[in-house]
């Protein structure tokens, strides 16, 4: 049973960092790519960073140069460090894997920046 699980979440003071992670469990299969999305309340869900097998990274505009994405494959795991957090990066945050026989979603962790 595939298993993602976030963590990292908070409260913190615009301009602050925060770093998110995700291990993933019971993944026996080949993994395209990791990824964050994020979801604040009133809005559809939306993509914040993927990285694939290989490194290659793609980042929503709101976020380039402020939030880096990174992973381990030997550990299946994805990381988030986000730095000069804006109060409008406040949602909940997901982590999803993209693998060969489906796509996995984590159950979200919360990130709340103050003005």
């Amino acid at each position: 049973q595939v298993q993602l699980v976030e963590s990292g979440g908070g409260l913190v003071q615009a301009g602050g960092s925060l770093r998110l992670s995700c291990a993933a469990s019971g993944i026996f299969f080949r993994i395209n790519a990791m990824g964050w999305y994020r979801q604040a309340p009133g809005k559809q869900r939306e993509l914040v960073a993927t990285i694939t097998t290989g490194g290659s990274t793609n980042y929503v505009d709101s976020v380039k140069g402020r939030f880096t994405i990174s992973r381990d494959n030997a550990k299946n795991m994805v990381y988030l460090q986000m730095n000069s957090l804006k109060p409008e990066d406040t949602a909940v945050y997901y982590c999803k894997v993209d693998g060969v026989f489906g796509n996995y979603w984590g159950q979200g962790t919360q990130v709340t920046v103050s003005s």
